[in-house]
């Protein structure tokens, strides 16, 4: 399988590659191929841990995010709806923040070897600003800002629920590079487990 394509759609956002996730220049421009043979080449013992880690096949995570493709798609060609783009809105986020990181992420940080540039994803997207975002996800504490040019969101910091939460916000352009990477780092593992 060649991963071109997506290390081209990936290769846009070079620039928050190297300053956000902290990769090496020549990583951001080949990020799909990188991952994929990063994640192709790990020790079987690391392998058989991440199988262990949920009772759901890598092929059958997969299938899921090929058919939220398929559904992203579909809302692509058709026409202009506010109720089309809201749900788009909902699906997406779920998939990129709060179904891949439990389904992927969380243990490709863990086994995937320190300075590779999966783990590195990995925690870059279960870490930070992105978990309190996953949080506010699953916890229906988010909202679009006044202009839809950002969504505000509500987290701890913590895991203490005594705690306040504390507003953030995400404008587009930086979600749409989250769920982008999100996904590049979810095909191309799940796709080489």
């Amino acid at each position: 399988m060649t991963w071109q394509k997506l290390d081209e759609q990936m290769a846009a956002w070079a620039m928050r590659l190297v300053s956000d996730v902290r990769l090496c220049e020549e990583s951001s421009r080949r990020l799909a191929t990188i991952i994929a043979s990063e994640v192709r080449f790990l020790a079987p013992a690391a392998k058989a841990e991440i199988l262990a880690a949920s009772p759901v096949r890598p092929s059958d995570r997969l299938e899921e995010l090929q058919a939220f493709q398929g559904w992203m798609d579909l809302v692509r060609r058709s026409p202009p709806s506010p109720f089309l783009v809201r749900a788009q809105v909902i699906t997406q986020n779920y998939i990129s923040f709060v179904y891949l990181p439990e389904s992927c992420f969380r243990i490709l940080s863990k086994v995937m070897p320190s300075n590779s540039s999966t783990r590195k994803c990995a925690r870059f997207l279960s870490d930070g600003r992105v978990r309190a975002f996953r949080n506010a996800v699953a916890h229906a504490n988010w909202s679009y800002r006044h202009d839809f040019n950002a969504i505000t969101y509500w987290a701890r910091k913590g895991t203490d629920l005594e705690e306040d939460m504390q507003r953030f916000e995400v404008s587009q352009e930086e979600l749409s590079f989250w769920q982008s990477l999100s996904r590049c780092v979810a095909y191309a593992s799940f796709s080489n487990f």
